[in-house]
Formats: C-alpha cells, structure tokens, sequence
C-alpha cells in the first residue's frame, strides 16, 4: 500500500501524514499549529485562541522577545517547553499543570524525600512517607 508524506511546516522535510511528531525537527505539531493549553488548531497572527481565549504570543524567558506560542522561539530558537521529572512530558512554559499527568507546574519543586502531603522528610531512595504512608515522588 501506498504512503504517501506531507511536508513538517517547521523543518521542511516529508514525513507520513498521520504523523502527529515530526522525528527530524521534534514538532508536536508538523502540519499547523496547536494551543498549548487546549490543543485545538490556531494560525500565526491570531492574538487569542478562540477555543479557550489564551493569549498565543508570549515572551520568551531566554531572550525576552514576544513570540508565537510553539516549541521554539522564533527569535532566539531556544525552546519553549519543559520537561517534567515525574511523567517525562513536555509541557509548554506557560501552562499551569501537566498535560500527561495534572502536576501543578506553578508549584515549586518537590525536595528529594520531603512528602507532599504531611511534609516529613524521609531517607534516599524510599517509595512511601515513613510517617503518613504516602507515596513520594
């Protein structure tokens, strides 16, 4: 059977075109563009996405430039995701929780041991809180 490619809008090279990751450019998103927040397709020029109203051009924290809301930065290049520790999802910078697994990314990072729930500190390398029994991530 025949597979026919389409061209990744970010690096210009054909890939299949039921792709939804571009494995030359690493885009999440190789045939349009997406809202970070509510994935539904945007286009560049548009201010706020119309699904969900968030705003599509944000400053960039390497450069400070406003950019497009994508995996880089259109001035500096750099990029604009972060890679959570617990589930391994890339998230854009500006969201407020996981979109693999609902972490709240506004909070600060967890310290190795400390239970999130009851705040006891526990040795390396253990699964579960010593006091409360809660699992520690």
């Amino acid at each position: 059977m025949a597979s026919y490619k389409k061209t990744c809008i970010h690096c210009g090279n054909l890939i299949d075109r039921d792709a939804r990751y571009c494995s030359f450019c690493s885009s999440r998103s190789p045939f349009g563009y997406l809202c970070p927040t509510c994935m539904r397709s945007v286009e560049k020029g548009q201010p706020l996405c119309a699904g969900c109203g968030r705003p599509l051009y944000v400053i960039c924290p390497h450069c400070e430039k406003q950019t497009f809301v994508d995996d880089r930065c259109e001035v500096c290049g750099q990029s604009l995701l972060v890679q959570r520790t617990t589930c391994g999802a890339k998230n854009a910078l500006t969201i407020k929780f996981c979109n693999n697994c609902g972490t709240n990314l506004s909070a600060p990072a967890p310290t190795p041991g400390m239970c999130s729930s009851c705040g006891s500190q526990n040795p390396p390398g253990v699964k579960f809180c010593g006091s409360c029994g809660a699992k520690l991530f």
